[in-house]
């Protein structure tokens, strides 16, 4: 006679993990902290001929822009680095990130130009976006390095002639921040485009029926 037991259905695999999830948004609190006092810190001494609106800084006034600036900076680093070893630790970051090839992100850019790049597999990057968080994680690693000269700049005389000086690193960290700005600003525009992508990245699933299903079994 058949057993009349209820087998508990089996949870599926989040499509991002807790722990993905949790520093996926620390890392942005951490970034629209660090640009918006950055701005104000720059309104301070201007390297270009223009100046940012005051109501999109943060800080107020240039003391409380460093201290906002450097509680960012802390909470982008250790969660940045918890983030990039997590990645590695788990394999994910081989198996999301590549393999990335030229040929592929001409491919899927132009699959995504056309309005024929699927999003029906949400665990799945194409090579467009593999190519771009490559590059996000790069900006930001040269974003903190820069960021360290015009900190630090007696105490990394090495990483100070590397990037060409002073002036200069002011002006690589300024180019690095407008790159991650862009990269946001892309970001959001994707995620207006395929709105179960912000899904995934809050509660795990693609769809609140999956979610909802998941927390009640």
């Amino acid at each position: 006679m058949p057993s009349l037991t209820h087998q508990p259905s089996k949870r599926s695999p989040a499509l991002q993990p807790l722990w993905l999830r949790i520093t996926h948004w620390l890392n942005a609190v951490a970034i629209l902290v660090m640009v918006m006092s950055g701005w104000r810190i720059y309104n301070a001494s201007p390297i270009f001929d223009f100046a940012f609106p005051r109501s999109i800084t943060l800080g107020g006034w240039l003391g409380g822009a460093l201290q906002w600036h450097f509680a960012g900076m802390w909470l982008l680093v250790l969660n940045g680095l918890a983030y990039l070893l997590l990645n590695l630790v788990t394999g994910r970051f081989a198996r999301r990130m590549f393999p990335v090839t030229p040929r592929g992100v001409l491919r899927d850019a132009w699959l995504a130009l056309t309005a024929r790049l699927s999003h029906a597999d949400m665990s799945h990057y194409n090579q467009v976006q593999r190519a771009a968080y490559l590059f996000a994680v790069a900006d930001l690693v040269m974003l903190v390095a820069s960021g360290l000269v015009i900190w630090k700049s007696v105490q990394f005389p090495l990483l100070r002639e590397l990037l060409g000086g002073y002036d200069m690193a002011r002006r690589i960290h300024f180019y690095c921040m407008a790159v991650i700005v862009g990269f946001v600003a892309v970001h959001i525009a994707m995620v207006v485009l395929v709105p179960r992508s912000l899904l995934v990245m809050l509660l795990g699933r693609s769809t609140l029926h999956s979610a909802a299903k998941e927390t009640r079994s």
